[in-house]
C-alpha cells in the first residue's frame, strides 16, 4: 500500500504543475492578440488539460485521489508573466520566453520522477510521451522567437 500511495504523490505533485501549465497557458492565450500565437497557446492548454486527465486516471489506478488545484508557486509565475507581459515592448517575445522557461521547469520535474526507478513501466510510458510533447512545445517556442 505504501508503494502506491508514493507513487500517487509524485504524481500528484506533476498533476499540480500541469494544472499550473494549463492555467498559464490560458491566461497568456487571453493576453495575446496574435492569432497563431493565440492558437498555439490555446493548443498547449488543451495538450496540458489531456496531459492532467491522464495523470488522474494513473493516479486513481493506484487506488489513491488526485490533487484539484495548482501550486502556490505556479499562481505566482503566471502573475509574474501577467506584470512582465503588460510592460514589455515586444508582447510576443516576452510570452514565449516565459513559455520556455516555464517548459523547461517542466522537463526538470519529469526528468526527476522519471529517474524513480521504482515506478511502472506504465506510468513511465505515460509520462515519457507528455515529457516529449513538452519538449516539442518548448522547441516551438524557441522556433517563434527566431521567426518573430
Amino acid at each position: 500500500m505504501e508503494f502506491r500511495k508514493e507513487v500517487a504523490d509524485k504524481l500528484n505533485q506533476l498533476l499540480e504543475k500541469t494544472y499550473d501549465a494549463e492555467k498559464g497557458y490560458k491566461e497568456a492565450a487571453d493576453n495575446v492578440k496574435d492569432a497563431k500565437m493565440k492558437s498555439f497557446l490555446q493548443e498547449q492548454a488543451q495538450q496540458r488539460y489531456n496531459f492532467g486527465h491522464e495523470i488522474k486516471q494513473e493516479i486513481r489506478a493506484f487506488d489513491q485521489e488526485p490533487d484539484k488545484g495548482g501550486s502556490v508557486k505556479g499562481s505566482l509565475h503566471r502573475t509574474w508573466m501577467d506584470v512582465k507581459t503588460a510592460f514589455s515592448g515586444n508582447e510576443n517575445e516576452t510570452v514565449m520566453k516565459e513559455v520556455q522557461r516555464g517548459e523547461e521547469a517542466a522537463l526538470e520535474d519529469y526528468d526527476e520522477i522519471l529517474a524513480e526507478s521504482t515506478l511502472p513501466g506504465t506510468t513511465k510510458d505515460i509520462l515519457r510521451n507528455q515529457r516529449q510533447k513538452i519538449e516539442q512545445a518548448k522547441q516551438s517556442a524557441s522556433n517563434w522567437e527566431v521567426i518573430s
